[in-house]
């Protein structure tokens, strides 16, 4: 089918809701590497890889083989069915996941993770009340969008009334107006209060992402994690980690986001990158705290043998390509430009993230910080006409969000922040910019 067929038969058949990019939306037909094609045979420099999904490149030759040779060998088995790939998985994420977390639940997505997530937390603790922030997003499963502070994502009218929400350590626009680290984590610490004045004291756990991903890559200070849990630990709560978005090299560095901020969580959940693509999800603990689920529980493709494979092909590739020390040696690369960026136009009035999980935020003017996402949404335009790939997001929808795979170069960052560099001063010019 020819653009306007596919674009005309997604209108007609999917539900309204499922939103897509661009005022003309952008069928893609293929990926390699770095690279998406359209079914025009238009190529795209993917700086946004499937939503911080794509971590080690599209079509990975390792990857992709390793699928077909499971694919041709067994699809399918259940959890009811032991499977080599899903064990090895298990024991691979014993390895890599920090401290003492070793025992795994495998699922689809990230949503499924964070839902067993705060189950297990519930059912460990006794407890039912949890801690979320403002800004996060945790997925569109029930629990999930109570859990999500983020009004454009909570479309369900029935929510969770046990989740209370903390503000976020979003510095640039504190809700305190402090400036750190003068303001003494000012936000971390009124968790305590929070605790005292929205639950009943009693709290099973707070949950976060390390760096908030539809919240616009929203990054806390280097004390935030451990203020943070220094309190609710006194509490009686544990640690929840969402590294659904933040997992698997994708910060630089380390597997997972938490590591930067040297703090232990109870529980981590991953999806997305875990995979490269394929639907997997992945909720790890420890052998204490995942005996509190009694009886038995399954999951009909949790830990199938496809994705697990996919995962352990995954896992292998970032290791043997050494993807952990690139992420963070071109993140520093990324930030750089964009920083300059932000010296040469106006309308960028923020640079933040950590490896390859950077962000602008775009507004009218530095010094009022008025949020101007129509220029966003002109900026997704104009480099989508120069053959980049980018990501929105932000609570006001003016956050540039970039995660290209983890196996870009500097030819590739040189690249984008080129295509940006002309693209925001198009937009500026095209009077995109609102007043």
């Amino acid at each position: 089918m020819n653009r306007a067929e596919i674009v005309a038969k997604h209108r007609e058949f999917l539900f309204p809701s499922v939103a897509t990019f661009y005022a003309d939306p952008l069928p893609l037909a293929r990926g390699e590497a770095q690279f998406v094609w359209d079914v025009d045979g238009n190529r795209y420099l993917d700086f946004f890889a499937g939503i911080v999904t794509v971590g080690v490149g599209h079509c990975h030759p390792k990857v992709t083989a390793r699928i077909n040779e499971q694919v041709r060998t067994l699809q399918h088995t259940s959890t009811f069915f032991p499977h080599e790939a899903t064990v090895l998985l298990a024991e691979k994420m014993a390895e890599i996941t920090p401290g003492s977390l070793s025992k795994t639940y495998f699922t689809n997505s990230g949503s499924e993770a964070n839902e067993t997530a705060v189950l297990l937390a519930r059912l460990h603790t006794g407890r039912t009340e949890i801690i979320a922030l403002r800004h996060g997003y945790s997925g569109r499963s029930q629990t999930a969008m109570s859990l999500t502070a983020h009004a454009n994502w909570r479309l369900s009218p029935v929510t969770d009334s046990s989740v209370v929400h903390a503000h976020n350590a979003y510095c640039y626009r504190c809700a305190f107006e402090k400036t750190y680290p003068e303001c003494k984590l000012l936000c971390a610490r009124d968790v305590e209060e929070l605790i005292k004045t929205a639950t009943s004291g009693k709290i099973a756990a707070f949950i976060a992402e390390p760096i908030q991903g539809v919240g616009g890559f929203v990054t806390p200070p280097a004390e935030y994690f451990q203020e943070i849990a220094s309190i609710v630990r006194a509490n009686g709560g544990l640690i929840i980690s969402d590294e659904v978005q933040t997992g698997f090299g994708r910060t630089g560095d380390h597997w997972f986001g938490i590591e930067h901020w040297n703090l232990e969580p109870d529980i981590i959940t991953c999806a997305k990158a875990m995979a490269n693509g394929t639907p997997v999800g992945a909720t790890v603990t420890t052998a204490e705290i995942s005996a509190a689920i009694k009886g038995a529980q399954i999951s009909t493709f949790g830990g199938n043998p496809v994705t697990a494979t996919a995962a352990l092909a995954t896992i292998e590739v970032i290791e043997e390509e050494g993807l952990l020390a690139n992420a963070a040696a071109m993140g520093r690369e990324l930030a750089k430009g964009l920083t300059k960026l932000k010296t040469t136009h106006a309308i960028v009035g923020d640079v933040r993230g950590k490896g390859l999980m950077q962000a602008i935020e775009l507004v009218t003017d530095s010094e009022s910080k008025k949020p101007a996402p129509a220029a966003m949404n002109g900026l997704l335009e104009a480099t989508r006409e120069r053959g980049l790939l980018i990501g929105k997001g932000g609570l006001f929808g003016n956050t540039v969000r970039l995660s290209p795979p983890l196996n870009i170069g500097q030819a590739d960052v040189d690249a984008a922040i080129d295509i940006l560099d002309r693209s925001l001063a198009h937009v500026v010019e095209a009077g995109e910019v609102e007043v």
